[in-house]
């Protein structure tokens, strides 16, 4: 079983954005009480892109929600759902600096909650985030997800990537979560990826949608090819991972033992328009032995046009 992260109290921690180079910090909490509301205060590179990661665990079986800003950006981070066994979830939220100095802010609103109970937080990272390229090797930006927010060593979990309603700036560069439910942003530390260092969990079933809106010219041929496996986090079961992109569609088998793996799948589609939305989905829901929340892995996605459409493609 995970440790358990300890709640905090009066916590207040410079983090650091760098200026000349762009890095991480951690401010961790050690009081073992709680309240209502943490502050963390640091400098920040004004125009450029963040992401907060923080633990937080639900005292109360209401539908809890934490208000998280970066001023003048703010956003409600739901908690109705536990997606863990051990009831601390970790979170990630994305802002754009508009200053070069700023207060993070942790707030429980406790609009339903019972005054007696709210949430507890912990372990809080801020994360410089690079804007991903277009490159003519990919019109998919950040497709190998290598860019995000942090992922805490110790706690091993992954990061929950909210829905986009609860985000302006996404925490995962590029990527929008289109669903009711977040995705889980996970690494090859503590998890099987298919490709590189990270990868997306769609851990909620048709509730958990990834999606990437991309230039393409309409009438012409695309091919999107992507990863499909399973974290070997012991998520059993068949699945399958849905795509779309213009009119073409793609359900994609998964047979998951638990234990790793994974298979490559390719959709070829003609775009309708100058844009064109990319998305992902799992048509079923998975659950582990412990009841924690699981899903299909989706990684290495890759997207370019085609030249020769009759041409066979490898």
């Amino acid at each position: 079983m995970s440790p358990k992260p300890e709640p905090s109290r009066n916590t207040r921690a410079n983090v650091r954005s760098g200026q000349n180079a762009p890095s991480k910090a951690m401010a961790r909490a050690r009081n073992k009480r709680e309240e209502r509301e943490r502050n963390w205060y640091g400098p920040l590179s004004r125009g450029s892109y963040y992401a907060i990661t923080f633990s937080a665990a639900r005292t109360c079986a209401q539908s809890e929600q934490l208000n998280v800003s970066v001023y003048p950006e703010s956003s409600l981070v739901p908690m109705q759902t536990i997606y863990s066994s051990v009831g601390w979830d970790s979170y990630a939220w994305g802002f754009q600096a508009k200053h070069s100095k700023g207060d993070l802010v942790i707030h429980n609103t406790g609009v339903e909650e019972d005054p007696a109970c709210g949430p507890l937080i912990d372990s809080v990272a801020i994360e410089f985030l690079y804007p991903p390229p277009l490159t003519k090797y990919n019109i998919i930006k950040n497709g190998d997800f290598e860019e995000g927010p942090y992922l805490f060593a110790v706690m091993p979990g992954g990061v929950l990537i909210p829905p986009i309603i609860e985000d302006v700036h996404s925490p995962l560069p590029a990527w929008m979560v289109e669903s009711l439910k977040a995705v889980k942003y996970i690494d090859s530390d503590h998890y099987s990826v298919p490709q590189g260092k990270c990868a997306v969990e769609l851990v909620a079933g048709r509730e958990s949608a990834l999606a990437q809106i991309v230039r393409t010219i309409p009438g012409k041929t695309y091919s999107l090819t992507f990863s499909v496996g399973d974290a070997a986090d012991g998520c059993t079961g068949y699945m399958t991972v849905d795509a779309y992109a213009a009119r073409g569609t793609l359900k994609v088998p998964y047979e998951s033992n638990g234990t790793g793996g994974f298979k490559k799948a390719n959709l070829k589609f003609v775009a309708t328009g100058n844009r064109t939305r990319v998305t992902f989905l799992s048509s079923n829901y998975h659950m582990k032995f412990d009841g924690s929340l699981c899903g299909p892995v989706i990684d290495d996605v890759l997207l370019l046009s085609v030249h020769n459409p009759g041409r066979r493609l490898r």
